[in-house]
């Protein structure tokens, strides 16, 4: 665990990617694409636990037009830097039958979070299925990996960020831009 001021320095030593306006900017276009892709749908949105919540929260006071709201909780990193095994912590309450379904996660990495869920909502009987990240690292894929996102925040290069919903060991979701952490505190 490190202290209060060993965090600190970690974001004061991080490279500001995207700052707020930015951010402000990016969240602006993604919801004008849901809205042209998926107004009139009744979409249910589900927000990806713990990182999405941010950008979803966000998104949401943007897209004007008749949604529902639950979320899915599915982790690989469980407090850690790196990604481990999917682990499943809570699925959704709405029935996803026949449904359309618009998955927002904080990013698209190695792909593989993302494609399962986009997976598990195919399974359950969903009739169309989108997915929306507010980061998209370009880099590539984890082996298997076959999807994309449908709508996109921003782009960053392959570091390890944090900021809006990304986290640094549980910390730093709440950072309102977009940081890559410096290599030393990797």
């Amino acid at each position: 665990m490190k202290t209060t001021s060993q965090l600190q320095e970690v974001l004061e030593k991080a490279e500001c990617l995207y700052n707020s306006i930015e951010i402000q900017t990016a969240l602006d276009q993604m919801a004008n694409q849901i809205t042209r892709q998926l107004k009139g749908k009744n979409p249910l949105v589900l927000c990806v636990m713990i990182g999405a919540l941010v950008p979803t929260g966000h998104l949401l006071t943007r897209l004007h037009f008749p949604l529902e709201v639950d979320y899915i909780h599915a982790t690989r990193y469980q407090s850690t830097t790196r990604g481990g095994d999917l682990h499943w912590l809570v699925e959704p309450r709405q029935s996803l039958k026949d449904r359309t379904i618009l998955v927002i996660d904080d990013i698209m990495d190695g792909g593989l979070t993302i494609m399962a869920i986009v997976d598990y909502c195919k399974q359950a009987g969903a009739k169309a299925v989108y997915s929306a990240v507010m980061v998209n690292k370009i880099r590539q894929r984890e082996p298997g990996v076959d999807i994309e996102p449908d709508f996109i925040g921003v782009n960053t290069e392959d570091r390890y960020l944090v900021g809006f919903g990304l986290d640094y060991h549980e910390y730093f979701r709440n950072v309102p831009g977009i940081y890559a952490i410096a290599k030393e505190h990797q």
